[in-house]
């Protein structure tokens, strides 16, 4: 081969391979994802937000903000221990609410949406948009647990009473997540803290088959698992307060945050929130009534 068809092709795999790292590396906001063509949804395939076969709450919502945007729609799968760094670009390590950044790495979406809890130590990293779905952290036993539901109706009561009941227990929970054991202070607690090395959506199949004697679980995985596995296991308790999910945007995008906030109130006002909010999760509004008020 001359040298100069080896220098041509030194150039093309350099040039490919320069194109391909800015690609992987892009971040901007909303004009840069209206030149780009394309919204990247980061998704964990989590309850009914994100199944992970194209279809879920999140899913349906983001796909519309995108047709309405006049871009398309890509999915990037995502877990939960990489899914904020894929949204940022960097590594990081979380310590109770405080955190440090590690290495740089690719930049794979413009936006987290999968059932993704507004926590402290996130909200310092990320943008949240308005409240898209309410939650918060219930006590799950087998069915057959001597454990009984608490039934007060005061919230704070019925949080202490909850926690109360995990001193000496066995119990589920997964770190970097809503599950983390140490942002929900177990060790207060004096439960015997089980860490779980599955997902999210496996937390109610270990419940049932006796990994553990409870775990904690979120308002959407609880209903889900209430919904899959009926007569098998059931709700104790709160152990917080209540909580809201979001989607999270970098810090460096405000623009598309007012986008998708204006979006959401938009679906909303004309049914379609409600239409998708009923086709995932029939059963949340009788839990959580006041959040779904107009």
């Amino acid at each position: 081969m001359k040298r100069s068809s080896v220098l041509r092709s030194i150039v093309t795999v350099l040039i490919g391979t320069l194109t391909l790292g800015a690609v992987a590396a892009f971040a901007g906001d909303l004009p840069d994802v209206k030149k780009a063509g394309v919204l990247r949804h980061i998704g964990v395939p989590y309850a009914n937000f994100v199944s992970g076969s194209g279809d879920g709450m999140d899913v349906e919502i983001i796909k519309l903000f995108a047709k309405q945007l006049g871009v398309k729609y890509e999915y990037v799968q995502s877990d939960f221990g990489t899914v904020v760094e894929d949204l940022i670009g960097k590594k990081v390590k979380v310590v109770g609410n405080d955190i440090q950044y590690g290495d740089t790495v690719p930049v794979k979406g413009d936006l987290i949406a999968n059932g993704f809890t507004v926590l402290p130590w996130r909200e310092k990293i990320v943008n949240f948009s308005a409240p898209t779905f309410p939650n918060q952290i219930w006590l799950v036993a087998r069915a057959d647990s001597p454990l009984k539901p608490i039934k007060s109706k005061n919230l704070e009561k019925d949080i202490a009473l909850t926690r109360s009941l995990l001193k000496e227990k066995k119990v589920l929970a997964i770190p970097k997540t809503c599950l983390d054991p140490v942002i929900n202070k177990l060790d207060a607690t004096g439960a015997e803290v089980i860490i779980y090395e599955g997902n999210l959506n496996e937390v109610v199949p270990a419940l049932v088959n006796k990994k553990a004697e409870l775990t904690i679980l979120d308002v959407p995985d609880a209903l889900v698992g209430l919904e899959k596995w009926p007569g098998k296991i059931k709700i104790i308790g709160p152990t917080s307060g209540k909580q809201t999910m979001a989607v999270a945007f970098p810090k460096e995008s405000p623009l598309l945050r007012d986008a998708f906030n204006d979006f959401l109130k938009k679906i909303r006002k004309d049914g379609t929130y409600d239409r998708i909010l009923k086709k995932y999760y029939p059963t949340v509004v009788y839990y959580f009534p006041e959040f779904f008020k107009k």
